[in-house]
């Protein structure tokens, strides 16, 4: 199980991320350790070498107005003052045989184009002797004289090398600290990934009601979680819809299809008059034709809410839409007795599909014509404003209860239980699609009596 755990770690995508920053950070703190080692180990070691070049400039001074006497008086007197043996100091003759200093012999090694040498000594004079090095300085004095001017720098590599250590320990500490930092940040967020798969899981296993926990701390998976929380909730509330959508399709196919049926059974007799005959063989049409007439506003419902038809908009004069609405509906309001006011002036005109406009209008003022009753008032107004447009429909009728305003345009919802009255319940859902297509907004309000219905269709900015 642990394999297993730590295996799922190394794969994970945020370890992945946590191993690119801790080289990054890795790569940073090297560089910033190389500095710190050049601008000490470095400096100290440029400092001795400024040291040794300033001695053998004084020196070169003393030989030129002393000569030989005065220099090797100088170096005899350094030599005695010093008890630590770090500086070291060799005057020899043209031959290089010595004449003054503390080494036995001339170095042999082959200086640099500056006249830098670096060797080895002994430490002291036992056995087990430490070898040290020298960083020395060679002079050619006046006269074939050599002079050869250098410091112990054995402390100094020392210095050096416990700051490589310690720079490189730092080095290794921080990688370390990176990798557990790393792990326990990807151990973290593998949690609460897995916990969000685990969910999902159950879910797609069945429990739509479960939803994914919140740790409490308000951060990006917090707010991650709150999203994916909301979309659950929607798909929940979808599925609701497909389940009441489905029992209501199925409620109002099967009064129909049964009533076909019998008519088709009463058709397959021989026995019934031929004016009988002819009566049910309409009817059997008049109920194909309505359900055909379902199926087709389904699909219409459903063209709509693609979007296909918002690529085909273009100017529509709402005012000229409307009144050829009036127009057409003038009639059947004249037939019960209603009052149908129209206030709809001259506007701009706005950006849509002038048949799904009609349509959805057309829907509305033919449920306030339908539900209104004989001798009541249905008003039409439209406002032009600077943003948007709006159109509002207001009826006499019974009105539709407040708790049901937000069901009213769910696909087959009737607010009344039998479904006994004409209809298929689809009219006010195509009208809140033709809108959401319109980015538009549906707003419904108490007319006392009556509902009145108002649809905001905005203008392109």
């Amino acid at each position: 199980m642990f394999s297993v755990q730590t295996t799922k770690l190394f794969k994970s995508s945020t370890f992945r991320l946590a191993l690119i920053y801790m080289a990054l950070f890795s790569l940073s703190v090297l560089l910033l350790l190389g500095f710190i080692y050049w601008s000490t180990a470095g400096y100290m070691l440029r400092q001795t070498e400024a040291t040794i070049e300033a001695e053998i400039t004084g020196l070169a001074e003393r030989y030129d107005l002393s000569g030989l006497p005065g220099l090797s008086k100088i170096i005899s007197d350094r030599l005695a003052r010093q008890k630590s043996g770090t500086s070291v100091y060799l005057l020899t003759d043209p031959q290089f045989k010595l004449i003054l200093g503390n080494l036995k012999s001339w170095p042999q090694v082959q200086p640099s184009e500056q006249g830098w040498v670096s060797f080895e000594i002994d430490s002291g004079q036992s056995d087990d002797a430490v070898q040290h090095r020298v960083q020395a300085r060679i002079f050619h004095l006046r006269g074939g004289f050599h002079l050869l001017v250098g410091r112990d720098v054995h402390d100094l590599e020392e210095t050096q090398g416990l700051i490589r250590d310690a720079l490189i320990w730092g080095l290794l500490i921080t990688i370390i600290l990176a990798l557990v930092g790393g792990a326990m940040m990807s151990r973290t967020m593998m949690h609460r990934i897995e916990v969000i798969t685990n969910t999902c899981h159950q879910i797609m296993e069945g429990d739509l009601a479960r939803r994914i926990p919140r740790t409490g701390g308000d951060d990006d998976f917090d707010r991650l979680v709150d999203i994916l929380n909301r979309m659950l909730d929607q798909i929940e509330q979808l599925m609701q819809g497909v389940r009441q959508v489905t029992n209501n399709i199925a409620h109002d196919l099967r009064t129909p299809l049964t009533r076909l049926r019998r008519r088709l059974d009463m058709l397959r007799s021989n026995n019934n008059p031929a004016v009988v005959h002819e009566e049910l063989l309409d009817q059997a049409i008049s109920e194909a034709d309505g359900l055909l007439i379902t199926f087709k506003a389904l699909l219409r419902i459903s063209e709509v809410e693609s979007g296909s038809r918002r690529g085909a908009f273009k100017d529509v004069d709402m005012s000229s839409l409307l009144h050829d609405l009036l127009e057409f509906y003038a009639p059947l309001s004249d037939e019960k007795g209603q009052t149908l006011i129209a206030e709809v002036a001259p506007t701009r005109p706005i950006m849509g599909d002038r048949d799904l406009l009609f349509q959805a209008f057309a829907n509305v003022l033919d449920n306030a014509i339908k539900y209104a009753p004989s001798s009541g008032r249905i008003r039409l107004t439209m406002q032009d404003r600077p943003d948007q447009l709006e159109i509002t429909v207001a009826d006499s009728g019974p009105g539709v209860p407040a708790e049901a305003r937000e069901k009213i345009f769910e696909r087959f919802f009737r607010l009344e239980t039998s479904r006994s009255t004409p209809g298929n319940g689809l009219g006010l859902s195509l009208v809140a699609a033709i809108v959401n297509l319109h980015n538009g907004q549906i707003t419904l309000a108490d007319n006392q009596p009556g509902l009145k219905l108002a649809i905001t269709l905005p203008r392109p900015g």
